[in-house]
């Protein structure tokens, strides 16, 4: 499809010309989402092979969660700057500038010598993803216009990432038990220098008509409330929860929150709009984003840990073992882009939920010799419950906002998913380190126990938002607030 784009001569008739614009902006919806497929696989990657990391490096589980969330604090601590900087410095060149970012921390990630080095270089990799994941979003927002069809782009997104995911425990699983743990990060180079020259060759140049400026005092704020939570959650086991330097961590978060919310009211043109907020589905749909962000997030941990360090299976029958995870998640997705096409949010929302529970209910039972179907069965219900929820969450967030500040809303919503990660990872790990004052293999079943219903918790909650975000009253307060935010430039629908 993209080779008949180059050799395509100018249209004749307006048959022909529908056709070709369709065939672009297919184009455009795939090159946006190779970036997100590279950042996809790595999340599934890196968790297959973070037992063989600790080997390597001799790190404890507080370095292997650092290994996950540095990646992710980075990236939605920085999503919403690059959001709106993408807006007005220009989304292509963004997108292109978050492709060799990502490459580059990438491989410097293959060479880290130690478990500091490679949580520095995997933050580098996450400044690239900051770059990417906004902007991709706010490319297609503009490029299908049609509520319908940008419904649908989204599905084919969540579906990109569900492949991206697929593949991860597979891929993970062979180069780590052939080349060692160090080769999952080289696959990132390759992928992000086709997308660059793709981008480069077939992605339009777009921008915000007025794009909003700068926002250090809040940009400031932002990175130290999530450093500061984030650190405080992993090492407070370690260190003591009534540690002085704990405690001062947690008081710090909360002042960054504080003066975060009276810098941003205050402000002309802040990083983070608060009125987007007084949207129920936007604000519901960044609270989802977290809750199951965070329970896929440490659903993934505490699996990798029990399938290798439990039941001492390889990395690549581990990656086996969870593959029907993560094709269910590229299942749900599909799905769901054509159930919120057709119906709105709301019945992916609510199956999200229902599924998701069950599923972390059935993996909460688990011991060290459960037999497989159950662990498959609590696989299949989980990824297919977190597979539905990603499309819905990204078109409440943009649907009834003006287009031109479509890179600010998904860049909040997207930075909603990677705090709900970072949290997951930080929350679980937590708790199973605080519990396990033995060995893994003795003491990981009783210790997880606890996270196991806090993830259950965490999607129960979906389920509850969901139904909030989709009511009448809530589309109401969308509508009023995409009008109080620039009413000429307000198109589309909130469903």
């Amino acid at each position: 499809m993209i080779m008949n784009l180059s050799l395509s001569k100018p249209a004749v008739t307006t048959q022909a010309a529908d056709e070709l614009s369709r065939n672009r902006r297919v184009a455009v919806l795939l090159i946006s989402c190779m970036g997100l497929f590279a950042a996809g696989l790595d999340v599934t990657v890196v968790n297959v092979a973070l037992p063989s990391i600790a080997s390597s490096l001799h790190s404890s589980v507080p370095g292997l969660q650092w290994t996950a969330d540095a990646y992710s604090v980075v990236m939605a601590g920085l999503m919403m700057l690059f959001g709106s900087t993408g807006d007005r410095w220009g989304r292509k060149r963004m997108l292109v500038a978050g492709l060799a970012v990502f490459s580059a921390g990438s491989l410097a990630s293959s060479l880290a010598p130690s478990v500091a080095a490679l949580v520095a270089f995997r933050a580098v990799q996450a400044a690239g993803g900051a770059m990417l994941n906004p902007v991709a979003v706010s490319i297609i927002t503009n490029t299908f216009t049609d509520p319908r069809e940008r419904a649908q782009a989204v599905g084919v997104r969540g579906a990109i990432y569900g492949i991206s995911l697929a593949l991860g425990p597979i891929l993970g699983g062979v180069l780590v038990s052939a080349t060692g743990w160090r080769s999952i990060f080289w696959i990132n180079v390759p992928v992000g220098a086709i997308a660059i020259l793709l981008a480069v060759r077939y992605i339009p140049e777009s921008r915000a008509p007025r794009p909003r400026r700068f926002d250090p005092a809040g940009q400031m704020l932002v990175a130290v409330l999530l450093v500061t939570l984030t650190y405080g959650i992993i090492e407070g086991p370690g260190q003591g929860w009534a540690s002085p330097f704990i405690i001062a961590c947690f008081a710090a978060a909360a002042v960054s929150l504080a003066g975060l919310v009276r810098s941003e009211s205050r402000r002309g043109e802040p990083l983070i709009d608060l009125r987007f907020f007084r949207s129920v589905p936007f604000s519901s749909a960044s609270a989802i984003a977290v809750l199951a962000f965070g329970a896929f997030g440490g659903v993934l941990f505490l699996n990798t840990l029990y399938l290798q360090d439990v039941r001492f299976l390889s990395p690549l029958h581990a990656g086996l073992e969870t593959l029907p995870l993560a094709v269910m998640v590229m299942a749900g997705s599909l799905v769901s882009g054509r159930m919120v096409a057709s119906r709105g949010p709301r019945p992916a929302l609510m199956a999200s939920g229902v599924s998701s529970v069950i599923g972390c209910v059935v993996l909460a039972g688990m011991t060290g010799t459960t037999a497989y179907p159950q662990l498959l069965a609590g696989y299949v219900l989980f990824g297919f419950g977190f597979g539905l929820v990603n499309t819905p969450v990204t078109n409440t967030a943009v649907s009834g906002m003006p287009r031109a500040q479509a890179g600010v809303a998904s860049a909040i919503a997207s930075s909603s998913r990677q705090l709900g990660q970072t949290l997951g990872v930080a929350v679980a790990g937590a708790v199973v380190a605080g519990g396990a004052d033995r060995s893994l293999r003795t003491a990981f079943i009783p210790a997880s126990q606890a996270a196991w219903w806090t993830l259950t918790a965490c999607s129960g909650l979906v389920l509850l938002l969901g139904y909030l975000a989709s009511t009448r009253r809530a589309a109401e307060s969308a509508r009023h607030v995409a009008a109080a935010l620039n009413p000429e430039a307000l198109t589309g629908h909130t469903h």
